[in-house]
């Protein structure tokens, strides 16, 4: 069995086969930790393998996407449904996807709503849906077979400019502001999301051209602004402020959360940066999110820290530091750049970088998870990372860390819990709360006979379940003879945890 595994992944195998799960273990793992994967859907990176399959085959791909994260522990998706102002969803105005159908406009065939599917299939795995946009891109390349004569950028030119290449909406223009809030609104409305999520990309990376927003700033800008770099910045901190209070509004349990480059500013640039020398999102991307952290307008950040330890322009443990040094409240998840295990480059030459950052983490108070980009990546166990997580870091499930200030109130717990012996099963039964609102999901919870009770301990979690009509669970994990006490728990949709019932179990010979 073991030839299908890295050297490290083997003994990190070896290791954890002496790690006891009664009383007296080593829990190396958290209750509460986010463990995210991004599904990119542009230039078909993740998902789906091509533009144009058939809708049955797009299915089996997602599914087994799916399937490969539940097996590995992870408890939040984020999937890029609008890449290039199209649409991996139905219930909207744009375009369906080119990377979907093959062409730009061509509905599924036969029809299903992509995004509607992941998130029934997620919410089914226990497993968080947040529905990633990139806010300005229109075209990815120009390319006139890929673009429909319907796009928006086609029937609105003057909102967009072009730029190396590619096309982008004019952030400058408030009715582009106005268009993507109500793009993002929609989806809010229309489907069970749990989370909004931005990537990096405002404006365009630079590249050797200037960026053609002059005639927007005369006409926008110039009388509020001297300098055109800080209307820029306005032009984004605007969007962003108004979007985290249309999503709360319309669903104050929905999270906001942006995925920034690693580094704000050097501190080089400004006292309040970090300690790093590199490109930055304020003076490369107009993104300013210091400012949007401290005025709390994001529910977390996700810093790109796409960078191995000691890296001079960009040192992970420099920039883990600051990111959570500088978090005002809120959360921050760190994006890890699992593509990179296999580089032989700056310190990646180095297979345990990516492991050893997952342990910084969490070692970190200020720092709540990890998300790693990207899903095939992780999937393909590149560098045996995978490996890692899945016989080490992430051997047994975890909670996401809530959110106390969209919601901090515990729900009502189950009542009547009860069980049956079903042969060599156990099921549990429960009801849902009697006087309060119906949970959003359950927690079940098994000890044995003489074994502590400790709720934080995340190893004697058996069931995490996003369904509140599943009130019901098989153990299909018991030995004759033994005795067991079952826990069952509420979770709310911030996944706030209610007070625990239990119920002793003698199961028969």
């Amino acid at each position: 069995m073991f030839k299908f595994l890295s050297c490290e992944s083997i003994l990190i195998l070896i290791a954890a086969l002496f790690v006891q799960t009664g009383a007296t273990s080593q829990v190396i793992n958290p209750k509460r930790e986010l463990r995210g994967v991004w599904i990119a859907t542009v230039a078909n990176i993740d998902w789906p393998s091509s533009p144009g399959l058939t809708v049955e085959r797009q299915k089996k791909e997602l599914l087994k996407i799916l399937d490969h994260h539940e097996d590995l522990g992870i408890n939040a998706l984020f999937f890029q449904i609008r890449p290039t102002t199209d649409a991996f969803y139905a219930k909207g105005e744009e375009l369906w996807s080119y990377y979907l159908s093959g062409k730009q406009g061509k509905a599924p065939d036969p029809f299903y709503d992509p995004l509607q599917f992941l998130i029934d299939e997620a919410h089914y795995r226990g497993m968080e849906l947040h529905a990633w946009f990139n806010p300005y891109r229109a075209a990815n390349d120009n390319d006139p077979n890929k673009v429909s004569e319907d796009h928006i950028s086609k029937l609105m030119p003057e909102w967009f400019f072009e730029y190396e290449g590619k096309t982008y909406f004019d952030p400058g223009i408030p009715a582009v502001r106005e268009y993507i809030e109500s793009v993002v609104l929609n989806v809010v409305e229309n489907y069970d999301i749990d989370g909004i999520h931005f990537d990096d990309y405002f404006y365009p990376y630079p590249g050797k051209e200037m960026l053609p927003d002059s005639i927007s700033f005369l006409k926008y800008g110039e009388a509020n602004f001297d300098r055109i770099e800080d209307w820029r910045r306005n032009n984004v901190d605007l969007l962003v402020e108004s979007l985290t209070k249309v999503i709360h509004d319309a669903k104050p349990y929905v999270k906001f959360g942006i995925s920034p480059f690693a580094i704000w500013r050097n501190e080089k640039e400004d006292p309040r940066g970090s300690e790093s020398n590199g490109f930055t999102n304020y003076d490369g991307l107009y993104a300013d999110v210091y400012n949007w952290m401290e005025n709390q307008w994001l529910d977390y950040v996700m810093p790109q820290i796409y960078f191995p330890f000691h890296y001079t322009p960009a040192p992970f443990e420099k920039l883990l530091k600051w990111w959570g040094d500088n978090r005002f409240g809120r959360h921050v998840y760190v994006g890890q750049g699992v593509y990179r295990a296999e580089q032989n480059k700056n310190g990646w030459e180095d297979r345990s970088q990516l492991p050893r950052q997952v342990k910084s983490i969490r070692q970190d108070a200020n720092a709540q998870g990890s998300v790693y980009f990207s899903s095939k990546s992780l999937s393909n166990n590149l560098g045996g990372f995978r490996d890692s997580l899945r016989h080490r870091y992430y051997r047994f499930p975890a909670l996401l860390p809530p959110m106390p200030w969209l919601d901090n109130a515990a729900p009502a717990s189950p009542v009547n819990l009860r069980h049956t012996q079903i042969d060599r099963f156990v099921r549990l039964r429960w009801d849902d709360p009697e006087s309060r609102d119906t949970p959003y999901g359950y927690i079940v919870y098994r000890f044995g006979e003489n074994e502590n009770i400790n709720f934080e301990r995340p190893d004697n979690i058996i069931h995490i379940s996003f369904d509140s009509d599943k009130t019901f669970f098989f153990d299909t994990n018991v030995r004759k003879g033994k005795s067991y006490r079952y826990y069952v728990s509420s979770l709310d949709r911030l996944k706030n945890e209610g007070h625990a019932i239990g119920i002793q179990v003698q199961v028969h010979e």
